[in-house]
């Protein structure tokens, strides 16, 4: 279902996705947009229907995330990026629930990734299956009856798109067994908890403790880049916030800065022909 809702979102909205893992309270996701619009669109379309469905699933009636999704710029070279692929992949791994990216349970891009394969998922088609439930007689239209199979297509990082497709799985293989021996040596030769035990675990189970560090603001592979990066957002905060600031006095000709959603106008796209000053 994750997959199936993540394809259909990757298709509607032209988004390339690097990898991808669900876990039982929060995903992670890597991914190359154009803007922030799309990603925005992206990902209201993916959270919602992911908590539609997961809600009809679980039979789960309150809010399902917690709080909106943290986006989080990767800049830099090949460094960071695979940084962020490796992190990745190890959700899972690194808390000592499986002993391996290739054994979780639930949605992991490992296995696709090492195999060049991409990922299958089901949508369930809620716009035919309401009008037909609106036709025919109580219990006649079935969900399963309107399932569709979708594909997820996983794009190469874009710093090893020059790769061959044999290559790209190497590398992807190469981090898996890194990730492996990294989780060995601090278990020190202790059990993890195993797939039985991932998936015996109740839906609606709350662990005692969750971490909540906050997300950093952007992923650089040199303090300088990461510095430049906060100053350049820095720059951008002031202008929306001194635009706002007009807007609220009543000076409907505030400019606000490219990139930014401000309160009640739309999006403020680049202009087609612009380059970078």
């Amino acid at each position: 279902m994750v997959v199936g809702v993540l394809a259909v979102a990757q298709r509607r909205y032209r988004v390339e996705v690097h990898a991808c893992a669900f876990m039982s309270n929060h995903a992670h996701l890597l991914v190359s947009v154009s803007s922030q619009k799309q990603l925005s669109s992206f990902m209201n379309f993916l959270n919602s229907n992911v908590a539609r469905e997961a809600n009809r699933l679980h039979d789960w009636t309150e809010k399902f995330w917690s709080r909106r999704y943290a986006s989080t710029p990767v800049v830099g070279g090949e460094t960071v990026q695979v940084a962020r692929l490796k992190y990745l992949l190890s959700q899972g791994t690194k808390e000592g629930l499986v002993d391996s990216p290739l054994r979780w349970p639930g949605v992991n891009c490992a296995r696709a990734l090492s195999s060049g394969r991409d990922l299958e998922g089901t949508w369930v088609n809620r716009t035919g299956l309401h009008k037909a439930r609106k036709k025919l007689p109580a219990g006649k239209a079935r969900a399963v009856d309107f399932e569709e199979k979708v594909i997820l297509e996983l794009s190469p990082l874009p710093c090893w798109v020059h790769f061959s497709k044999v290559r790209y799985r190497q590398q992807i293989l190469a981090l898996i067994h890194d990730i492996e021996a990294a989780a060995s040596s601090v278990r020190k030769g202790g059990k993890v908890a195993g797939r039985r035990s991932v998936l015996n675990t109740h839906p609606h189970h709350r662990p005692k403790e969750v971490k909540t560090s906050p997300a950093p603001l952007v992923h650089a592979p040199s303090k300088e880049i990461r510095m430049a990066f906060l100053e350049s957002y820095r720059l951008f905060t002031k202008a929306f916030r001194a635009a706002a600031d007009l807007l609220r006095n009543g000076d409907l000709t505030a400019v606000f800065p490219v990139g930014s959603f401000p309160p009640g106008r739309p999006f403020v796209e680049e202009l087609e022909g612009a380059r970078p000053g």
